[in-house]
């Protein structure tokens, strides 16, 4: 296992990032977009009050939501489901893909044609589930009090549900362009960007609780701090280790030249899905489990369901075990999942090609051997980044069982590792991104005449 050892940008690489030919232009369009997308967040929906609804008790518990829109399902704005919705419509998706054979064909014969089929199926299935979220945010948004005297209540049903699907869509859009004429994954960088926004609030609780604490809340603070800072160390090395497969290759002789020879390695990465399962594992679990505290705190009688509601209500909250034990089980499966799907990462595709090429590992047969070698290979490492990841989303709740309702836990409660992966993640991702296009550039250069 290795790991990229993350360098401070000198004066010269900012110089460089700057100077390099359409790669500015590309941060320019991210920086845009990204502020297009924040000041739609700060347009509330038609006929709303959000300051009545920040009162209510359902504003307490959409925060698991509301963190990676930045606020912006709190404050009611048109885009305030932001890209949740293609999220979940993306999980569906590449989960059919494996059960039916028509989209698996086109995931996997159709070429790019057939990618951007199953890209279509996804933004259809998009609307839909944002028409559906938002017909149940619009509904709590009533029953709560939330709307303005005299407003009809139909149209503003009709209207509400209409504006929170386009700002769905238009979040997709944004996320879709950046993708595509930026630098960086769109929706991750729209994620990355809602959980940033809310750190001056949740450091801004911490320095007040810790200005008003006693001595021992400020060290708790500071081993909290130290906690925290060696977590994201942790996630830099997650993200960067690999396992090296050293690899011979036979001589080939074509005319007189002569070929191969020469060892080399083929890397695999730890966490070959990045922060994709640590984001969908939150997707899945986020919208349930806030549902499950609006209803039952919005609905006076819940007939023959209220027992069941209850008990979710007690144990599937964050913290809770159940809640736990779910995450942690939908990190191992969408870790395996991609690394199942990931084209970089079949045993059987890698032993083919090695056998094609006169490569082969050393003391193993080229062929089945070699695939069946691959695949234990790739089982471990998969399972020790699923184990790492989900240590990882386990931090903050044992940070509060060592250091109890200290000042320290704020940062994490604020915050929380599941956030923590996710920027760091993302941040790794853009940097190597902004890499390979100064490198490329480079090499445009030299072959230039």
């Amino acid at each position: 296992m290795s790991k990229a050892v993350p360098r401070i940008p000198s004066k010269d690489d900012l110089v460089a990032i700057w100077q390099a030919s359409g790669l500015k232009e590309k941060l320019i369009f991210t920086f845009l977009m990204i502020l297009v997308f924040r000041m739609a967040a700060h347009i509330p929906i038609w006929g709303v009050d959000p300051q009545i609804f920040a009162s209510s008790a359902a504003a307490q518990f959409i925060g698991i939501l509301d963190m990676f829109s930045g606020g912006a399902l709190g404050r009611l704005s048109i885009a305030g489901l932001g890209i949740g919705p293609y999220i979940t419509a993306s999980i569906i998706i590449q989960l059919l893909t494996v059960v039916i054979p028509h989209l698996e064909n086109l995931q996997k014969e159709e070429g790019e044609q057939g990618r951007r089929r199953i890209a279509q199926y996804t933004r259809y299935l998009t609307v839909g589930l944002a028409l559906m979220q938002s017909s149940i945010i619009v509904n709590f948004i009533i029953k709560f009090g939330a709307v303005h005297p005299g407003i009809n209540i139909p149209m503003f049903v009709v209207l509400g549900v209409l504006t929170m699907t386009a700002g769905a869509v238009f979040s997709l859009w944004i996320a879709e362009l950046i993708t595509e004429q930026g630098v960086g994954n769109g929706g991750s960088l729209l994620i990355f960007i809602g959980i940033i926004s809310r750190l001056p609030v949740t450091f801004g609780q911490i320095g007040a609780a810790a200005a008003s604490g006693t001595p021992m809340q400020s060290f708790m603070l500071l081993v909290t701090l130290f906690v925290f800072l060696c977590t994201v160390a942790f996630v830099v090395v997650l993200q960067d280790a690999e396992r090296k497969v050293f690899i011979v290759s036979a001589k080939r002789q074509v005319g007189n030249k002569i070929y191969g020879g020469q060892n080399t390695y083929i890397p695999f990465k730890i966490n070959p899905g990045g922060v994709l399962p640590i984001i969908f594992a939150f997707s899945v679990l986020a919208f349930p489990v806030t549902l499950i505290n609006m209803a039952i705190r919005g609905s006076a009688n819940l007939g023959v369901f209220e027992p069941i509601v209850l008990f979710l209500s007690k144990y599937l909250t964050s913290g809770g075990w159940m809640y736990i034990a779910l995450e942690v089980l939908l990190i191992f499966f969408f870790t395996f999942f991609y690394a199942s799907i990931t084209p970089g990462m079949q045993p059987r595709e890698i032993a083919d090609n090695l056998k094609k090429y006169g490569s082969s590992i050393p003391g193993i047969k080229p062929g089945r051997p070699t695939a069946e070698l691959l695949q234990t290979i790739l089982a471990r490492i998969t399972f020790i980044g699923a184990a790492f990841m989900s240590i990882l989303a386990l931090v903050p709740n044992v940070a509060e069982a060592a250091l109890g309702q200290s000042t320290g836990v704020l940062m994490f409660r604020g915050l929380g590792a599941t956030s923590l992966i996710i920027l760091v993640g993302v941040a790794l991702d853009f940097v190597n991104q902004i890499k390979v296009h100064l490198l490329a550039r480079q090499y445009e250069g030299f072959l230039k005449p």
